[in-house]
């Protein structure tokens, strides 16, 4: 379990995260939404321990997290939204070298490796060199390589940036295999249809402030099931409904071109900064 107290990072007058608090069970699989500045990355830093929290405390299992816990940092691992892997090593070379810097033993490497490459069907690939791989092979090559010191916490900082439709979905579907092993992961994204389909629960951000946490389900039925979306000089405006049948009737008196869908997580998330 995962435990934010009172979380605070300042950067001299600027305050990225304010006294966050949040509890994230163990396995479950937890999304952090928010628009750019909202703190998602500086929280992701704090848990990785790459920055300090200015105030406050996180807590894995009960025990106080901070650089000198090298058993509680252990169970944490990170993939960033840049690519950090030497563009002229195989995979192989890539998962040898993250575990001797971890001071596992060559044998385990070679286990978990053929493990990890075969569970994210890169096996094919393993003597291609980073340069030649697809930007879909280089995300799941990251995820093989945060993994191989079986981590209980997985930290994602937009994991799909810049993926296309194909290989965003592939990665979905490896991040559901990871979770039902019982791996908690944590998820910042900008894609909320990513959250709406793997996220359990989310926490909305806003200027480093806790909004709300729920999920996505409880979200979208607070705002209406249904929507209305029509069409107009100033671009499409849309309006919510609880009750399907008042959806259609606004529909049928609505004079300009109009159509009606289910709501997303995105309405939530666009309605709620049209208000800010």
């Amino acid at each position: 379990m995962i435990e934010l107290r009172n979380l605070t990072k300042k950067f001299d007058d600027f305050t990225a995260v304010d006294s966050l608090n949040l509890t994230i069970k163990t396995g479950e699989f937890f999304g952090l939404l928010g628009p750019n500045g909202a703190g998602k990355t500086t929280t992701i830093g704090m848990l990785s321990t790459l920055l300090l929290p200015t105030e406050g405390a996180i807590y894995i299992d009960g025990q106080q997290l901070t650089r000198k816990t090298p058993e509680l940092k252990r169970k944490i691992s990170v993939i960033t939204q840049e690519y950090s892997m030497r563009q002229d090593m195989n995979m192989d070379e890539i998962m040898e070298y993250q575990g001797r810097l971890y001071f596992m033993p060559r044998k385990k490497i070679k286990e978990r490796t053929e493990e990890l490459l075969e569970f994210c069907d890169l096996i094919q690939f393993r003597k291609r060199s980073v340069r030649k791989l697809s930007g879909g092979m280089k995300r799941k090559l990251m995820v093989c390589r945060a993994l191989l010191t079986e981590p209980e916490i997985l930290l994602l900082d937009e994991p799909t940036a810049g993926m296309d439709a194909v290989s965003r979905r592939q990665m979905w579907n490896l991040l559901r295999k990871l979770n039902g092993r019982n791996l908690t992961i944590l998820l910042t994204t900008h894609y909320m249809e990513e959250a709406q389909a793997l996220c359990e629960r989310v926490a909305m951000l806003e200027h480093g402030k806790l909004t709300e946490v729920n999920t996505p389900a409880e979200m979208i039925r607070a705002l209406g099931a249904y929507a209305v979306d029509v069409m107009t000089e100033d671009g499409i405006r849309s309006r919510y409904f609880h009750d399907r049948k008042e959806a259609i009737a606004c529909l049928a008196q609505t004079e300009e071109q109009a159509a009606m869908r289910e709501t997303t997580l995105e309405d939530v998330f666009i309605s709620r900064n049209e208000k800010h």
